[in-house]
């Protein structure tokens, strides 16, 4: 028995003995020192790992040339009278029963160096009334900045500091930006500064968001936060694409949709703010509208392409022309005309005293005229406003009281009295002619592209309007003329 015991705890030992010998053997062989847990680093592919690297070396070439805009804002409040009689001093005459009458109001954003010697780019809402604007660098020097010039149409400013051999980035072509690029923002939101985030280009050329005049927006959804505006968006080459303008947000942080200037706008302008002081713009002389599908019909169009004049001022380049009402625009110096912000823009930035040609349709035939751009003219609006909604689906001239346009009523609406049409006296609510957008003081000049100059005229045109036909009005609304389509019933 003690024979067996001895023998169990021999076999027991060596089994420890063994043991510990394998232990240290692995242990060797796989790198492991003592009882630490076995770890795996990951087979990282070499192209994710260049990828990182890339955006790195983009991030510390560009940031440096990304600045920090401070403004201070005095604001100034009228004394009242009242709370300055020294009956006051008598009961309180250490209680202040005033607002301050002068107190500061500070904001941040960013700003772009573009050029060696101190000129910034930024938005105008960033630096626009301001009393100072301190630029803070990259290398935390400060400089007190100075507006060179600023354009609230396009919300662009440039603003120059006293320095130089200031790194700057080089200037994209944002006319070759595809949907889907990789791109970085950088800035200083709630004054974090140089702050990096990526995204993608959203879409480009969006128009119509209601934030400046001219709108041809690369959107975004890198993001953008208060602190940003002005700031660069950079494609992979580090290249400036675009200025950072506005995010949509409905709760004034970053919800994925931000908006930036194109490279090319925001340059045409900051050429013009420094080398004159302000923007010239071209000018056509035309009003023009969206084409709606009905208003395509109309004018015999099998898609809505171009955009649709609604009328040419007198002296202008688009009338020496020959360009004529109704016309429909389909190019501009070889490019197509999508819509009306894009031959907007691309007018605007055409230079006063260069010939240009557009290609028109009239009459469903196509003519190509040549012309030559003014500058715009500062009280000039060319494009309609797009107040009016689709047509309904029901009724047509019912529901529209009109009478003849008197020469009393023309001077009462501010018309000369060589005005010609019915004037709009009253439109039945909900009924087609109100859902389409016509107002009392409408003067209508056309019915389906016939003239209207008096009652008779509207009474005889509007009795061979058929059940169910696209009516198209031509209407005049104070210093605005624009086409309208209703539906017959």
């Amino acid at each position: 028995m003690r024979k067996k015991i001895l023998i169990g705890i021999a076999i027991l030992l060596s089994g420890f003995l063994l043991g510990g010998l394998a232990f240290y053997v692995l242990s060797k062989t796989t790198g492991q020192q003592g009882y630490l847990p076995y770890t795996v680093t990951p087979n990282v592919p070499r192209q994710i790992m260049e990828t990182s690297r890339a955006f790195s070396e983009i991030v510390s070439t560009v940031s440096p040339a990304v600045v920090n805009i401070s403004t201070t804002k005095v604001f100034k409040r009228d004394t009242e009278p009242f709370f300055e009689d020294p009956f006051f001093d008598f009961f309180r005459p250490f209680h202040d029963f005033r607002m301050p009458k002068k107190w500061k109001e500070q904001s941040l954003g960013s700003g772009v160096v573009v050029s060696p010697d101190g000129y910034i780019i930024t938005n105008n809402h960033v630096v626009e009334k301001s009393d100072e604007i301190r630029v803070t660098l990259f290398d935390k020097r400060t400089f007190r900045g100075r507006i060179v010039g600023a354009d609230p149409k396009t919300d662009v400013a440039i603003v120059r500091i006293d320095a130089t051999n200031l790194l700057t980035i080089p200037w994209g072509d944002s006319e070759k930006l595809q949907v889907g690029e990789f791109v970085l923002a950088i800035g200083n939101p709630y004054g974090l500064s140089h702050t990096v985030t990526m995204g993608i280009i959203s879409a480009v050329g969006r128009a119509n968001v209601g934030i400046v005049d001219y709108e041809d927006f690369i959107q975004t959804d890198a993001a953008i936060n208060p602190g940003n505006s002005g700031g660069p968006l950079v494609n992979i080459k580090g290249e400036l694409i675009g200025v950072n303008t506005a995010i949509f947000s409905k709760t004034g942080g970053y919800q994925g949709i931000g908006f930036a200037v194109p490279s090319n706008m925001a340059r045409l302008v900051m050429n013009q703010l420094i080398q004159k002081g302000k923007v010239m713009r071209g000018w056509l002389g035309v009003t023009i509208q969206e084409l709606t599908p009905e208003l395509s019909q109309k004018f015999g169009l099998e898609k809505s392409k171009g955009v649709l004049i609604s009328d040419v001022a007198k002296g202008s380049p688009a009338e020496k022309a020959g360009i004529m009402r109704g016309d429909i625009i389909l190019e501009f110096n070889g490019k197509e005309v999508k819509d009306v912000s894009s031959l907007r823009n691309m007018v605007a930035q055409s230079k006063a005293g260069a010939e240009v040609s557009m290609k028109i349709l009239r009459s469903g035939k196509e003519h190509t005229v040549r012309l030559v751009i003014v500058e715009l003219p500062r009280e000039v609006a060319e494009v309609v406003p797009n107040q009016i909604p689709d047509d309904s689906e029901v009724g047509a001239l019912t529901g529209l009281t009109v009478i003849d346009l008197t020469k009393e009523i023309a001077r009462q609406l501010g018309f000369t009295k060589d005005e010609k049409g019915v004037v709009v006296v009253r439109v039945e609510p909900a009924s087609p002619a109100d859902e389409a957008g016509i107002k009392k003081g409408d003067i209508i000049n056309e019915v389906d592209r016939k003239r209207v100059d008096n009652l008779e005229d509207f009474n005889r045109i509007a009795s061979n309007i058929k059940k169910n036909e696209t009516v198209l009005l031509f209407i005049t609304r104070g210093n605005k003329k624009f086409y309208v389509t209703l539906k017959a019933s």
